[in-house]
């Protein structure tokens, strides 16, 4: 369900809505903290903090809000939401980012928002984007490195939900 709410900026009344967002991080590097960062500089806390396991994954739930910039593309905000217009993105924190501690691993992963279309926002769907969890070096995919290793555009998409069987 989708909040929609009206909010001023610039002096000037903006419609906006809130979308949930799902972030499963494939196969990370085992044994490693990793959290959904809450804030942003030097205040800012870690949520949904998990430690990795062999050959599981993980998963990071949140809202985000939503609203048309001056351009008319999606531009998104809330505590969650790190940088730019046009170059919005969530922060998992990895290692000691995420309060690990005894751990050689101080990394932070980017999840751009800005691929989000208007398409995906109004879809009613949770939006889901899968990252693969370990880099080419073994450890924990960090920053945008982990979009040059993928072999096509990296894109979320809409929850797909499963039909039951009836027996």
């Amino acid at each position: 369900m989708k909040l929609f709410f009206l909010c001023v900026l610039g002096g000037e009344l903006h419609v906006a809505m809130t979308i949930n967002l799902r972030i499963i991080l494939k196969r990370p590097t085992p044994g490693v903290d990793f959290a959904l960062q809450k804030g942003g500089g030097s205040r800012y806390e870690t949520v949904q903090k998990q430690r990795s396991a062999a050959n599981a994954d993980l998963k990071f739930e949140f809202s985000v809000t939503v609203r048309s910039d001056k351009d008319g593309a999606p531009d998104f905000f809330g505590p969650f939401v790190q940088g730019v217009r046009g170059d919005r993105y969530v922060y998992i924190d990895i290692g000691t980012y995420a309060g690990q501690t005894n751990t050689d691993w101080s990394r932070r992963l980017k999840v751009p928002l800005s691929r989000i279309t208007w398409e995906l926002v109004n879809s009613q769907s949770t939006l889901v984007g899968e990252i693969p969890g370990t880099g080419k070096d073994g450890g924990p995919n960090c920053a945008y490195v982990w979009l040059k290793t993928l072999n096509e555009p990296w894109q979320w998409k809409t929850l797909t939900k499963t039909k039951s069987r009836s027996r």
